[in-house]
């Protein structure tokens, strides 16, 4: 059943994913990490995607570059992760952090930890990756 929004005319299925039923596979940006989509994509005609990600074996620096999207929203579900801006600011995220990156905000993630999982909001669904020269 849906609802159709006069306002925003806009028609919203119901989503509901269990976890037994999601998949993991190396789909997404970064080869380091496994994805799992939630289908929000879908039901939302587009404007946002909803994933989780979470570490391989293997970590790489993701390399300087920004996004091409209204907002990236990321929350820790697991680990942690370490990132640093331009301007010389460094973060790590750790369990239960959040972090909104605007887009063509320029960043580079150095380091996860080996559990690291996180909840991945980006706004719209197709999101660009742009790399650039380190600042």
């Amino acid at each position: 059943m849906t609802v159709q929004d006069a306002e925003t005319d806009h028609t919203t299925d119901l989503l509901c994913q269990h976890l037994a039923d999601a998949v993991f596979a190396h789909t997404g940006r970064r080869s380091f990490f496994e994805y799992r989509d939630t289908g929000l994509a879908d039901v939302t005609g587009g404007k946002y995607r909803a994933q989780v990600m979470r570490s391989t074996d293997v970590m790489e620096s993701t390399g300087w570059h920004y996004h091409v999207c209204d907002l990236q929203f990321v929350y820790v579900l697991k680990g942690w992760v370490d990132l640093e801006f331009e301007g010389g600011r460094v973060e790590r995220l750790g369990e239960g952090g959040v972090m909104a990156i605007p887009g063509g905000m320029i960043h580079n993630e150095i380091n996860v930890s080996r559990d690291f999982e996180a909840l991945e909001v980006v706004s719209p669904a197709v999101m660009d990756t742009v790399p650039v020269d380190a600042p």
